[in-house]
Formats: C-alpha cells, structure tokens, sequence
C-alpha cells in the first residue's frame, strides 16, 4: 500500500474516534472526515512546507514573507474556485485547496533551499541523522509541541463537559471562544518566535546586557498586546463573536462565556514571553515543565472538578480555563525571575573573566 494512502487511512480512523468523542455525529463525521483524509494525503507536503522556518536563517525576511503569502493567497483562491464556483465540493474542495497550496509551497521553497540564492545550500551530504544535534533540537521543540498536542485533549474535555451541563448550545460557544482565543494568542506567537533568535544570539556570545533587554522588550510587548486584546473583548464580546457565527441565540450565549473564558488572558503575554524565553536559552526541561503545568496539572482537572462547586455547571466550566491561566502565570512568573537571575548571574561572571 502507498505509504501516502496509509497515512490517510490512519489520519481519517483518528479523526473518527476524535470527532465522536466531541460530540459530533452523523454526516458531520463523514464530511469532516473527507476533509481530514484530504489533508492527510497531503504527507509529506506538509512537512516540507514547516521546513520554509529555515529561510528565516538562510536569507531575509522578504523571502519568508513571499513563501508564506504565496501559500495564504493560493490556499485563497483555490478556497473560492473548489467551493465558491464549483459548490459541490464542500469540505473535500477546501482539503484539495490545502493539499494543492502545500505541495505550492513546498516546491517553492525545495527550489530555493537547492538555489543559488540561499546562503546554506540543502545538500545530501548534509542529511544524515546525527545524534548529538537531533536530540537537544527534540529537547527544545518539545515544549511547543506539548503545547500545540494537548489542544486536541483540552477540546475534548471542554467539550464533552460542555455537552454534559450546557448541551449543544455551550459546546457551539465554546467553538466560538476557542478561535477568539485563537486568533488574539496568533500575534504573541509571532513576537516570541522573532525574539527567540535574538535572546539566543546574545545569550551564546555572553551578553548579559542584551539578553536583558531584548527579553524585557519582547515582555513589555507581549503584555501591552495581550492587555489591550483582553480589554477589548471584555467591553465588545459580541464584535469577536460575530467575526465566527451570528446565529443570535448563539452570540448571546457566548458573549457572556468568552468574558470569563478569557478573565485572565491579559497577563497571559507573562506566560508566553517567559517561557519561551526559557527555550531560547535553552532550558529546554523548564520549559516543558511549565506546558505540561498548565495544561495537562492544572487545566483538565479544573474542568472536571469546577463543576462540583457552583451551581451553575456550565460557568464553572468556562471558569477552569482563568484559573488555570493565573496558576500557570504565577508559577512561571516565580520561576523565571530565579533562573533568569542565575542565568545572568552566570553569564556576567563569564563575561567578566573573557573580558580579563
């Protein structure tokens, strides 16, 4: 069987099983599961696309800039052709838009990693496996990878609570403030991603004075981005909501949840800029600490066990999430201002003694 045809196979039987454990049935699982196969399909595509991250290191910007604009417009205008014009393709039009827009990119960026534009040219040679440089790269990807896994678990749990003390009406809302959640967390991603480099830089040519402020920049930026969003949807709850769905029952619904949904993400630009500050440093067993803290110690009990103490099923629910966020804040808060100092403190000594 075709290695491509096998991964389909086994990405649809996944959805399957995850789909009903979200309480989605009937033809929504076998549309769904068209779309999921459509993408499965896509294999190794896929991977090669995530491999563009390399042009950050081999060219400028611009050229990052171009790939990923190029895939965003080509998934957009096949979107429009396969499910605007064509219609009858529904969900299968938008996986075949993704597979086609991934196998575009991919081949763009193929091309440029084996061109001579690149400052580090992709060569077989280069290829092999080794371990001492695969293993600590394993070690500092697997915080973000804990993050990015557990979301799938975290909607099941939401959602099957939901379903349990709201019905289908909290699980819609809760769709909702999932891609609110989603779409306000994208920008914080991107300031710590584009941060990351420089603290790293600055921390391996023993920098302390720049480590320092490029940390309380991107800090300073993340918490003055996750305030202002937070504040924003705490006074216009219904504008978000209505970006996703304007079914009227369902806005009403969810304008209240997403404002105890998100009580809390306005310090969550701490969370965000500690920990992966934390990688970039290349601590990297702190780091997972504290992806595993939030989400799998405290997050997913607080879901099950809120309930039990309010009245109102559903808000305690809704609640879980806050709380967590303020635990998992306040712990790597704590946690960071005593290894960062170490790290400092570390780091100035060696500087001092180079500096002789």
């Amino acid at each position: 069987m075709n290695t491509n045809h096998a991964k389909a196979i086994k990405g649809m039987s996944i959805a399957n099983i995850v789909l009903a454990a979200l309480g989605i049935l009937g033809m929504l699982i076998a549309w769904a599961g068209l779309g999921v196969g459509g993408a499965a399909i896509s294999g190794s595509g896929y991977d090669y696309f995530y491999t563009e991250d390399g042009l950050y290191f081999t060219t400028d910007d611009v050229s990052a800039l171009l790939g990923m604009l190029g895939f965003l417009v080509f998934l957009v205008i096949v979107c429009a052709v396969l499910i605007l014009v064509a219609g009858i393709l529904g969900v299968r039009g938008a996986a075949l838009a993704t597979v086609l827009s991934q196998a575009v990119s991919a081949l763009w960026v193929m091309i440029f990693l084996t061109g001579k534009k690149t400052r580090w040219r992709l060569r077989k040679g280069n290829l092999r496996v080794r371990a001492q440089i695969v293993l600590p790269c394993i070690a500092l990807g697997l915080s973000p990878f804990v993050m990015q896994s557990t979301e799938s678990l975290i909607a099941i749990c939401f959602n099957s609570s939901l379903l349990r003390y709201g019905g289908d009406m909290a699980v819609g809302a809760m769709t909702v403030l999932t891609s609110i959640m989603q779409f306000s967390n994208m920008p914080l991603q991107g300031l710590t991603q584009g941060a990351q480099p420089i603290v790293s830089y600055n921390y391996g040519a023993k920098n302390a004075r720049r480590v320092r402020e490029a940390y309380f920049c991107l800090l300073r930026a993340c918490v003055t981005y996750s305030m202002a969003i937070w504040l924003m949807v705490e006074l216009f709850p219904r504008a978000f909501i209505l970006i996703f769905n304007n079914d009227a029952a369902l806005v009403e619904y969810a304008s209240w949840a997403v404002r105890i949904y998100m009580g809390c993400s306005g310090i969550f630009g701490i969370q965000i800029a500690c920990q992966q500050t934390f990688v970039a440093l290349g601590n990297a067993k702190t780091s997972l600490f504290l992806a595993v803290w939030r989400k799998i110690i405290l997050l997913i009990p607080l879901i099950y066990l809120l309930p039990h103490l309010f009245a109102v099923k559903a808000f305690a629910v809704f609640l879980a999430e806050p709380v967590a966020d303020f635990g998992a804040v306040a712990v790597t808060s704590i946690t960071f201002c005593r290894q960062f100092r170490r790290s400092m403190r570390e780091l100035e000594g060696a500087e001092a003694v180079d500096g002789r």
